[in-house]
Order: structure tokens, then sequence, then C-alpha cells
């Protein structure tokens, strides 16, 4: 198991969020997160990468109790961060960008430029060219990019879909694949799409409330309906 949640509790404040929350990945896994707004999705990320400390509960990653450990510790033991919105350096190139993920999986002594170019050409085309000035789509790209240049064993994606249009949505997904299957990284990702969720993942939890109600598994993500109960408004 590459990532456990046991009964992991987590507040703002004094409001609590995620209420009792167990989760299991697999090492090369694509595992999704599914919920409406406001259910706690980007919480529970921000807890994984260590943003926001449990008020209760245990966080396990790769076999070691990293519940205390800080966001930057994860990051150096192999755990990669997409955050919701993207939130690329604005004022520097992309490459610039890129290489301030060679922080992340610090025992590590590979990095991934030829591959994540493979994967994302247009990054090398414009290499030169100021982050804010790209595209959503091409941030996006960017964001996942500088996160996985340092090859982490496990990516967290928030929301990839939000604010892209939607065939960059599934040139995405496809590279989120690829990048599962030949470089053997297992992926976490929250999300509100239905066509993202139904395309990326191998399994997938339903979250209502700071809760996990449901696991939804390969055969039941193919029914729109069991789905749709969870993300209609």
């Amino acid at each position: 198991m590459i990532l456990e949640f046991d009964g992991v509790s987590a507040a703002y404040d004094t409001t609590p969020i995620l209420r009792n929350v167990d989760l299991a990945v697999e090492a090369g896994e694509i595992v999704g997160v599914m919920g409406k707004n406001g259910v706690g999705k980007t919480t529970l990320m921000k807890t994984v990468i260590g943003l926001l400390e449990p008020t209760d509960g245990t966080i396990t990653y790769a076999g070691t109790d990293v519940t205390e450990s800080s966001a930057d510790e994860r990051a150096r033991a192999g755990i990669g961060y997409i955050p919701q919105g993207r939130e690329v350096f604005p004022k520097l190139n992309v490459e610039q960008n890129i290489r301030m993920g060679e922080t992340v999986n610090a025992d590590s002594d590979e990095t991934l430029y030829d591959e994540i170019y493979d994967y994302f050409p247009v990054l090398a085309n414009r290499a030169d060219q100021q982050a804010s000035t790209l595209s959503g789509g091409q941030q996006q790209m960017l964001a996942i990019a500088r996160a996985l240049v340092s090859n982490p064993d496990l990516l967290l994606l928030d929301e990839p879909s939000e604010g892209i249009q939607p065939s960059i949505v599934d040139q995405i997904s496809c590279d989120m694949q690829a990048i599962n299957e030949e470089l053997g990284t297992t992926i976490l990702f929250v999300e509100q799409n239905l066509g993202v969720i139904r395309e990326l993942a191998d399994r997938c939890y339903a979250m209502e409330r700071g809760k996990l109600v449901d696991e939804v598994g390969p055969e039941t993500l193919a029914d729109e309906s069991v789905l749709t109960k969870y993300l209609a408004v």
C-alpha cells in the first residue's frame, strides 16, 4: 500500500471538514475521489501532502507514518502535488518552472526532462515563454510537468479539468494514463467532471460532507447514473 488513511479527520480552525476518512491506494493505481463542490475534496488533498495537519487518525505513506511530517518532507519522500488552480510561477519561464520541481523526491537522482517534454511537447516549444502567458490547459500541463520531473512515486491532482477546454482535458487524461502505465506513477486525483472520472480512474471513492460514503469499482464506473448521484447539484 503506497498511501493509507486510517480514521483521518481534519479541520480549519474549529470547523471540521474531513470526518473519519479511511482511504487506501495501492502502488500503480489511478484512484479518483469524486464529489460536489464543498464536500472536502481539496481538504483531503491538502491533508495528503501535509499542508493541513489531521486532528485525528493516521496517514501512512510507503509503509511510514507521515501524520506529523511536513509538506516538504512528504515531497522529498516522493509525493508530487498539483494544486487546484495550477499555481505556476507566473513570472518564471516554462523551463524555470519545471526546474522548481527538482526538490520533489530528493531520494531520487533521476530527472525526467526528456519524458515530460515527450508527453507535453508544447512545453518544449515554449521553454523560454513566461508561464503567465500560457493558456489554462498549457499551465495545467506545466504544473503536472513540474510535479513529475523528479519522478515521484505518488502524484496528487486536484481538479485537473477545472477551467480547461474539453479537448485539452481529454489530452491530459490520456497523458496521465500513459504516465501511470509507462512510468509506474501512482495517481490520486479529485474531480467532479464525470468524463474525466470515467476515463481516468481504475476505481473511485465518493465523498459527501467530508466523508467517503462509497467506493466505485471498474464495472460500476461505466454506469453513469451511479456517478451522477454523487456529482449532480
